[in-house]
């Protein structure tokens, strides 16, 4: 039987880094923290930590035992979390990071399924940059992000992606704009006014191919980090605009956008990231369950 508060005194030191700073940090004396892994490590058979200079490192088993204590000891704070929750008559909490890339839409879309649940969640939805986001999901202020790519494996974060779907992207803009352009796609946007999303965002490089591919020389008018600031100034007729075509129908009854064609072989795909290798957060795993069911997952892999 694992011994969790010898678990935990491990996952003490391996989160300080060492047992002196694992001492201070926690109130316990250093000869109890190296005693207690030291024990640790003889029930287990295995070497958690390697002397380094002066100080310890994790071994290769040692990182393993590391992210699945993260795991326990996050799911234990979530237990804890709901039951408070739940002895109040409060909902909850879902804390989402939205990477700013992530068109709002497609971010509703996404999270949509949490709403359903039997019990009440509330979701508190943070914006941000990606590697913002993903550094307060490491620390667990956040559930999970939502992103236009997985976690990156040169990334100093322990995390896993779950893809939720993709969509073809397509090229949109105002009436008033399109009188002007020329006739056909995608010869329209031939010396068009165009925004483009930023650098960050994954789909920038393979749009750029594309409109290289189909010989095409439209006027960057404007670069956007931020979706919905994009989608604003295209609203305002500034410029031609990239979107998923998933929420192209969408984009045409409410902003009165024209659909001008898609950029075809053009996809984003979207991810959830968490600091889970199996989900546990009931929301985290609607949202999953949604994405790749089978009766859903025609309209899934659109998104």
């Amino acid at each position: 039987m694992l011994n969790y508060k010898q678990l935990h005194h491990f996952w003490i030191v391996a989160r300080a880094g060492g047992i002196v700073r694992a001492a201070e940090r926690s109130g316990l004396a250093p000869q109890t923290l190296s005693g207690q892994i030291a024990t640790f490590e003889t029930a287990l058979g295995v070497n958690l930590f390697k002397r380094q200079g002066r100080g310890l490192v994790l071994t290769e088993t040692g990182r393993m035992v590391l992210d699945y204590a993260e795991e326990i000891f996050h799911l234990g704070n979530e237990l804890e979390e709901a039951l408070r929750s739940r002895a109040t008559g409060r909902a909850v909490p879902f804390r989402v990071g939205v990477a700013d890339v992530v068109p709002k839409t497609i971010a509703w879309l996404l999270l949509a399924p949490s709403l359903d649940l039997p019990e009440p969640m509330r979701i508190v939805c943070r914006e941000g940059k990606f590697d913002t986001l993903l550094g307060e999901l490491a620390i667990h202020k956040l559930d999970v992000v939502l992103a236009d790519r997985p976690l990156p494996q040169n990334m100093d974060v322990r995390g896993y992606s779950h893809a939720l779907g993709d969509s073809t992207i397509a090229f949109f803009a105002t009436p008033a704009l399109v009188a002007t352009l020329k006739k056909g796609f995608p010869e329209c946007l031939d010396g068009a006014p165009l925004l483009l999303p930023g650098a960050e965002a994954s789909v920038r490089g393979p749009l750029l191919r594309w409109i290289e591919a189909a010989h095409l020389h439209p006027r960057i008018v404007g670069e956007f980090d931020d979706s919905a600031l994009m989608r604003a100034f295209a609203e305002a007729g500034a410029g031609v605009f990239p979107s998923a075509a998933r929420v192209g129908e969408q984009l045409c009854r409410q902003a009165g956008l024209v659909h001008l064609g898609d950029a075809g072989g053009v996809i984003e795909t979207y991810y959830a990231i968490s600091v889970e290798r199996r989900l546990t957060h009931p929301a985290v795993r609607a949202i999953s369950d949604a994405a790749t069911a089978p009766a859903q997952r025609g309209q899934a892999e659109e998104i």
